[in-house]
C-alpha cells in the first residue's frame, strides 16, 4: 500500500528541517506510530531519486563528535510537490472511504 506514496513521506519527514537518512527513517517510523519501519534500502534511493528530481538537496557533513553524514533537506520545489501530493492525497482518501461506505458520503 505504500508504493506511489513513499515519496510524499519522506518529503514530509523532512518538512521540520534537514536531515541524515537514518534520522529520516526514525522520523517516519515514528510519524506512522511504527506502521512504517522502513528498511534502508527503501529510503536511500528514494532520498536519491527525489535529489535528482530537485526535490531534495544534499550537503555533507561532520558532526564534532561523529563520523561523517550526508544531511538532506527539502527544497522550494519539494515542498510545492509536497503540497500537491497532499493535494491529490486528500481526494484519493475520500473517494476510498466513499467507496468503502457504498457510497454513503
Amino acid at each position: 500500500m505504500l508504493k506511489g506514496h513513499l515519496d510524499a513521506i519522506v518529503l514530509a519527514a523532512l518538512e521540520a528541517g534537514p536531515a541524515h537518512g537514518y534520522a529520516i527513517i526514525e522520523a517516519i517510523r515514528q510519524r506512522s506510530a511504527g506502521t512504517f519501519d522502513l528498511p534502508e534500502g527503501t529510503v536511500y534511493p528514494a532520498l536519491h531519486r527525489l535529489e535528482q528530481a530537485s526535490l531534495l538537496s544534499s550537503a555533507w557533513t561532520t558532526p564534532p563528535n561523529g563520523r561523517r553524514r550526508r544531511v538532506y533537506s527539502i527544497t522550494r520545489a519539494g515542498s510545492a510537490a509536497l503540497g500537491e501530493r497532499r493535494k491529490a492525497w486528500g481526494r484519493f482518501s475520500q473517494a476510498v472511504d466513499t467507496a468503502l461506505e457504498g457510497g454513503r458520503a
